[in-house]
């Protein structure tokens, strides 16, 4: 079947990860040292740990306020994002991309960041985007299993192989939705990597689906 929706990752595909990298290594810790009276190397330590003790495929780890409770952080936390905003950076080769996939795809982001990082990431970006997926916010899941890219589907009202998705992510954005029968692509900025699938850029994605 023909593509008829693009699919893409927010971090590390749309936007580079200094924005969240701020907040999850740099705020958080500081707010954990302030609250509990701790160095802030101890406390960055002790935060990645509890950090590490959750993982990435669980959905809590993308879940800030889950955090400040279990960290016990002193301030309330939703206007941290927008305070933050100066860190988002778009990767270069991103506007160019969407406006040439948007001339002929309805495209849609599905990520794994929470909805209170993605509408700062969207205002960034600044493109009208047709849906905005959040795996932990939407789901209370991680895009670790094809179930994610179902339900996506599901909503869209069209077939997986009638999708393309594409991120930097090997388990999330490619394997995952590539056992559903999505059309996934792997990004590999670092130009390590090749292989069928494997993109380096949004402008050789772009070329691919055109």
């Amino acid at each position: 079947m023909p593509i008829r929706v693009v699919s893409f990752d927010m971090e590390g595909t749309l936007v580079d990860h200094a924005y969240s990298k701020q907040i999850w290594e740099g705020d958080i810790p500081a707010l954990y040292a302030e609250a509990h009276g701790l160095p802030l190397e101890e406390a960055r330590k002790k935060v990645l740990t509890e950090y590490a003790e959750v993982g990435e495929g669980q959905p809590e780890w993308y879940d800030v306020g889950y955090w400040w409770k279990r960290l016990g952080l002193p301030h309330y936390w939703r206007d941290l994002p927008k305070r933050r905003k100066a860190e988002c950076n778009v990767y270069p080769d991103v506007p160019s991309a969407l406006a040439r996939l948007g001339k002929r795809y309805p495209l849609i982001v599905c990520s794994n960041t929470i909805r209170e990082f993605l509408k700062i990431q969207l205002e960034c970006i600044d493109y009208p985007f047709s849906k905005v997926f959040s795996a932990p916010t939407d789901f209370r899941a991680v895009k670790k299993a094809p179930d994610f890219y179902q339900r996506v589907c599901e909503i869209l009202e069209i077939e997986p192989t009638e999708l393309a998705h594409v991120g930097d992510h090997a388990e999330f954005d490619y394997r995952a939705p590539k056992q559903l029968g999505v059309k996934a692509f792997h990004l590999d900025r670092s130009g390590e990597l090749n292989g069928e699938d494997v993109v380096h850029d949004l402008s050789e994605f772009a070329g691919r689906l055109l």
